[in-house]
């Protein structure tokens, strides 16, 4: 009966402690944006959403960040979104990113870095790391780059 029980517990917290998967829904998230007010990921349920996890001290991130710049003022008229998530600790490096990169897009922050608490929620180990959402929030894909995103985002939009 102890070993069940024990068997048990461990299931529970590795579920409980699972990085979401695709095609669950995606848990909620509100974080501050850049003049400070709450933004939640629900707020853009019914947009095809790409969540954006980087950092200003992030290179690949930034070249990431560079494509998502040319591409976003089109698909945005199509009824996408982008929640960037930065974890830098640092908010005044965090915004000076922004304002240097010329994201467009909605950019919240949770400083804290590696340990803030979406990024242990989401089990974030790597930046860049990116999670497309369709219309409803389900998670469809995950790390998708260049023509592939694209490609998912522009599938989504047509449904």
């Amino acid at each position: 009966m102890k070993k069940l029980l024990f068997i048990s517990v461990i299931l529970v917290s590795l579920t409980a402690a699972a990085q979401p998967k695709i095609g669950e829904l995606s848990p909620e998230i509100i974080l501050k944006d850049l003049a400070g007010n709450p933004v939640s990921l629900s707020s853009l349920k019914g947009k095809v959403v790409l969540i954006d996890f980087w950092a200003s001290w992030c290179g690949p991130c930034r070249k990431s960040n560079k494509h998502l710049v040319s591409i976003y003022p089109t698909l945005k008229t199509k009824g996408f979104e982008i929640y960037g998530i930065s974890i830098d600790e640092d908010i005044s490096d965090w915004k000076r990113a922004v304002a240097a990169g010329k994201f467009k897009w909605l950019q919240v922050n949770e400083n804290g870095g590696w340990n803030a608490p979406v990024a242990t929620q989401w089990k974030i180990d790597q930046i860049p790391t990116n999670y497309l959402l369709d219309k409803q929030g389900k998670i469809i894909a995950r790390d998708l780059e260049g023509r592939h995103l694209e490609k998912a985002i522009n599938d989504l939009l047509k449904q």
